[in-house]
């Protein structure tokens, strides 16, 4: 109700989010009762129902397995990238998963914005350092 989606709607789009989110075994059992990465594309699908235009996502696959973690990912790029009804504003301290989802991207510290754009223009400004690969080799003597 709080969406405004009409009541002879609300079934669908709640049905259609438990089979998308892959949790329609869960439809009975209260959220606090659900494993973290359950709880997580729980708050996704909750966010999705009456297709809004702009979603926001804290941390969206933060402290979930692996292979929660790539579904998850594919079901946010199916939603920004796919479906081209809704922008994703996503909150994120992994690269890999900022890199994953985002065509844009902004980088803060203390608050601020300190740069804004594509991955690569971030990247190519700010990712300057010095990869070091060492190799050791341990030689043991022998004791008489």
């Amino acid at each position: 109700m709080i969406k405004g989606i009409i009541p002879r709607r609300r079934v669908e789009q709640v049905e259609r989010w438990l089979k998308e989110m892959d949790l329609e075994e869960y439809r009975d059992i209260r959220m606090d009762k659900l494993s973290g990465g359950n709880k997580r594309k729980t708050s996704v699908a909750m966010a999705m129902i009456g297709n809004p235009p702009i979603i926001f996502l804290d941390e969206p696959s933060t402290g979930v397995d692996p292979k929660a973690r790539r579904f998850m990912w594919g079901i946010v790029s199916k939603i920004s990238t796919l479906r081209k009804k809704s922008a994703v504003i996503i909150t994120t301290h992994s690269m890999e998963e900022a890199e994953a989802l985002c065509t844009r991207m902004g980088i803060m510290v203390k608050g601020n914005f300190r740069c804004f754009g594509t991955t690569q223009h971030i990247k190519e400004k700010y990712g300057t350092g010095y990869e070091i690969e060492v190799k050791t080799s341990l030689e043991m003597e022998e004791t008489e």
